[in-house]
C-alpha cells in the first residue's frame, strides 16, 4: 500500500522527471504484508531503487480473498503481479485463465519437497501451528487430537477458511489427519472455538491482547516474539502427528501491463533484495536466496514430526466439499 507517493512524486520532480513517465507496477496482496511491519515497505524501496519503476501494492485481508477478488474482477483486474496465494491454491487459480508463464530461472529456489511451476514462483514457506502463551497455558495439547479433546476450558481463535490461507490450512489439516471423521473432530473443536476471524491479523492481535490463550499460526511465529520484543514468552505446540505446510507463491497476470517489468519482479523476488525482508518481516521461511544466515532463534522452532500436504489438484477438488462441511458443523 502506497504510504508515500507524495514524497515519491516531489523526488521525481526534483529529478526532473516527470511522474507520469516512470512505469507502474500494481501488486495485490494481503494485509500483513504491506502493515508498516510488514516486508511491503522493505520491497517496496529496494525494487524502486532497482527499477526505477513505481511499485504500487493493493492490499485485501488475506491470501484466499486475493483468489476471490481476481475472480470478481476477471479480465479487467488492474494486478500486475499477485502475490499471497499458496499451492493450496495453485490449481484454481490457474483454472481461472487469468495468469501467464513467468518466463524466468527458478535456480534461487529452495522449498521441503522441491518446486517446478511454469506460472507460480515461490517466496516463502513454513508450517502452520497453534501458538500459545506460557503464562496462560501450562500444558498444551500435543497433537491435535489432544486440542480436539480439550473440552471447553481451553479458548482458541481461528481463522476462516473461506477467505484465509492459515483458515484453509487447517481445514486441510484436520482432514490429513482425521479423513472422513473430520466433521466430528470439528464438531468437537468448535466448543474451543472463541472466535473465527476473516484474516490472520484479526485473530492473532487477539491473542496478543490476551483474549485467547491459543491461535492459530505459524511455528515460525515465536521467532517473531523473541527477536522484535525479546520474549520467548510464546511458544508453537508440536503436535505429534504432524504439520501442515504452507509454500507462499506469486504470478504474473495475463493482463499485466508490462511484462518484461512483470517478470523482472518475480526474478528479484528470489534474490537477496526481497528474500533478505522475508525471516523478519514476513516471519516466514526465504524460499529464495538470502545474503546472510537466518537469526539463531529461528533455529529453536518446533521442527514437525511429519509434513503433511494435500496436492493442490485435491485441493482444488475437494475444497468445497471440506468447507461446506466445516460450516454446516460450526454454524450448528
Amino acid at each position: 500500500m502506497r504510504r508515500t507517493a507524495l514524497f515519491a512524486a516531489l523526488a521525481l520532480g526534483i529529478a526532473g522527471v516527470p511522474a507520469s513517465a516512470q512505469e507502474k507496477l500494481t501488486v495485490y496482496t494481503y494485509e500483513s504484508f504491506t502493515s508498516e511491519w510488514g516486508p511491503g515497505p522493505v520491497v517496496e524501496k529496494a525494487f524502486e531503487a532497482e527499477c526505477g519503476c513505481d511499485l504500487e501494492f493493493v492490499s485485501v485481508a488475506d491470501g484466499v480473498a486475493l483468489l476471490n477478488r481476481l475472480r470478481l474482477e476477471g479480465e479487467g483486474t488492474e494486478a500486475d503481479i499477485v502475490l499471497g496465494l499458496d499451492t493450496n491454491l495453485t490449481y484454481e487459480a490457474k483454472e481461472t485463465g487469468l495468469f501467464a508463464p513467468h518466463g524466468i530461472d527458478p535456480g534461487n529456489i529452495n522449498v521441503p519437497g522441491g518446486f517446478e511451476d511454469d506460472i507460480f514462483v515461490p517466496y516463502d514457506y513454513g508450517y502452520f501451528a497453534f501458538v500459545y502463551d506460557t503464562e496462560a497455558l501450562k500444558n498444551p495439547p500435543e497433537s491435535l487430537h489432544d486440542l480436539v479433546e480439550a473440552g471447553d476450558d481451553l479458548k482458541i481463535a481461528i481463522q476462516d477458511p473461506r477467505t484465509s490461507t492459515p483458515g484453509l490450512g487447517l481445514l486441510l489439516w484436520m482432514k490429513a489427519v482425521y479423513g472422513d471423521q473430520a466433521a466430528e473432530a470439528w464438531g468437537k473443536l468448535k466448543d474451543n472455538v472463541l472466535t473465527v476471524t476473516p484474516g490472520w491479523s484479526e485473530s492473532y492481535g487477539l491473542f496478543t491482547n490476551g483474549e485467547v490463550p491459543m491461535v492459530l499460526s505459524y511455528t515460525t511465529s515465536p521467532a517473531y516474539h523473541e527477536i522484535a520484543d525479546g520474549t520467548e514468552r510464546y511458544k508453537a505446540a508440536s503436535f505429534s502427528e504432524g504439520h501442515y505446510l504452507q509454500v507462499e507463491v506469486a504470478a504474473r497476470t495475463v493482463k499485466a501491463k508490462d511484462k518484461a517489468l512483470a517478470e523482472r519482479f518475480l526474478s528479484f523476488m528470489t534474490g537477496p533484495g526481497f528474500q533478505d525482508a522475508i525471516p523478519e518481516t514476513n516471519w516466514m521461511f526465504p524460499a529464495g536466496k538470502t545474503s546472510a544466515p537466518l537469526d539463531p532463534a529461528f533455529d529453536k522452532l518446533v521442527q514437525p514430526a511429519r509434513t503433511l500436504m494435500f496436492s493442490s489438484q485435491e485441493v482444488a477438488e475437494n475444497r468445497k466439499a471440506w468447507v461446506d462441511e466445516w460450516l454446516s458443523v460450526m454454524s450448528r
